[in-house]
């Protein structure tokens, strides 16, 4: 922006000087000829009463040389003799004397006036003034080029201060744009100190505004989720109580179980939301890389927990899980939950006794956790991907969570139509320190 702006006055203040000096030079010019021309044509008048009472060549002579030199100022005499040496042509001498006419001729030396003088008898003398090429320009120069300083100083000045001007707008912009980033990257305590034109301070302290209004939001949004999640103790306290009143029984056992499960993650959910926001924003106190955990192995226990239902409802299923190591730098938590989510959507969108698939492969640099259904499959898959848009009747966060897992990741998520005939979700992870690996296991 600094050198845009001082283009523009580059740009503009030389138009304007060159608008003034181009006129100015001219006229300069035009005045230092008439000056001279106008100093020649009264030097020859002042010689003519001279030449109107004796037309002797010793006093023509004399009365040259007190009103100029000999080379500037010549007399032609009426018996044609010449006082001094003539400048003027042949041509304009003869027109001056015959038609008895004033004349100015440009010659290649210079400036020539001629002027006749009418005496007693018919006759006719001609004063000749002459003026030097060089007299005719001089202080021409010397004047030009005090002109082009002044117009140099003042294009030089004009592009100073606009230099100065943009200082000030770039300062401002890159702090507000610093700052945006800083909170577009989680530092929420960011804040800019309003400075420049009125337009930028007006949008620095609405940057500000926005940013503890983020803030505060956040503040909301994290107390809701915390007494949301804690408002499931009670219908969780009751799945306790049925367990109990079912006694030692297998199907007991699983819903204790799953009961338990699903405590622990409410209280890493209430955990999570109850933590300071600064904590948060910064990562939390130590933290650091997650610990990388292998995909097959996740995939293999979260397997091993729907079966169950699986055989219960019905369902056949297949499974292939790389035999080569596909770590990822992922929490393991994390993983299980994105699992848990793809085969939760089959289980939740298809009739019972629909088949699925669950495929674990390793690329070169990638690993691949693919999904299969043989189910109505999804018709539109950017709808399903939407976050709180449901194509089947639920939260509509399932994928979506899928699909932020997988950007965290380095991957993405994908849904297309299965061999199987439903739908195929495969979400892709860049591998942990394993850019040298080869193509996947069969």
């Amino acid at each position: 922006m600094r050198r845009a702006l001082a283009g523009i006055a580059l740009a503009v203040t030389s138009m304007v000087a060159l608008s003034f000096l181009i006129p100015l030079a001219l006229l300069v010019r035009e005045q230092a000829r008439d000056r001279v021309t106008t100093a020649a044509e009264q030097r020859a008048s002042a010689l003519s009463p001279v030449l109107a009472l004796t037309t002797r060549r010793a006093d023509v002579q004399q009365a040259v040389a007190e009103l100029g030199s000999a080379d500037q100022l010549v007399v032609r005499l009426p018996d044609g003799g010449f006082v001094g040496t003539p400048h003027a042509p042949e041509g304009a001498l003869d027109r001056a004397v015959r038609g008895r006419e004033t004349l100015a001729v440009d010659t290649a030396d210079g400036w020539v006036y001629l002027q006749p003088v009418v005496l007693r008898g018919d006759r006719v003398a001609v004063v000749e003034a002459y003026v030097p090429a060089a007299d005719l320009t001089r202080g021409v120069a010397a004047s030009w080029g005090v002109m082009a300083l002044l117009a140099l100083g003042l294009v030089g000045g004009s592009v100073l201060v606009a230099d100065r001007l943009g200082a000030r707008v770039v300062r401002s912009s890159r702090g507000l744009k610093r700052a945006s980033l800083a909170l577009g990257s989680g530092n929420l305590d960011v804040r800019v100190e309003p400075d420049g034109p009125p337009e930028l301070q007006e949008a620095g302290v609405a940057f500000n505004t926005m940013a503890d209004r983020v803030v505060d939001l956040l503040a909301v949004e994290r107390e809701l989720v915390a007494d949301l999640s804690h408002r499931l103790r009670t219908p969780l306290t009751a799945l306790y109580l049925e367990a109990d009143r079912m006694g030692a029984t297998p199907s007991a056992r699983r819903v204790t179980e799953a009961a338990g499960q699903l405590e622990s993650e409410l209280d890493s959910i209430i955990a999570a939301a109850r933590t300071p926001l600064a904590a948060v924003q910064h990562g939390g106190a130590g933290a650091g890389p997650a610990k990388p955990c292998d995909v097959a192995e996740v995939v293999a226990m979260r397997l091993d927990f729907w079966s169950v239902l699986a055989t219960q409802q019905g369902r056949p299923y297949e499974r292939y899980l790389t035999p080569r190591p596909a770590p990822v730098a992922f929490p393991e938590d994390d993983l299980a939950a994105v699992v848990d989510a793809l085969i939760g959507n089959v289980f939740r969108h298809t009739p019972q006794g629909t088949a699925f698939a669950v495929r674990v492969e390793r690329a070169e640099r990638h690993v691949f956790l693919t999904v299969d259904d043989a189910g109505p499959g999804v018709t539109d898959p950017e709808a399903a991907l939407t976050r709180g848009v449901s194509v089947g009747g639920s939260t509509g966060l399932g994928l979506d969570i899928v699909a932020r897992a997988a950007r965290a990741a380095d991957g993405e998520l994908t849904i297309t139509r299965a061999p199987l005939g439903g739908a195929r979700v495969r979400v892709s992870f860049v591998l942990a320190g394993a850019s040298g690996a080869q193509g996947g296991g069969r």
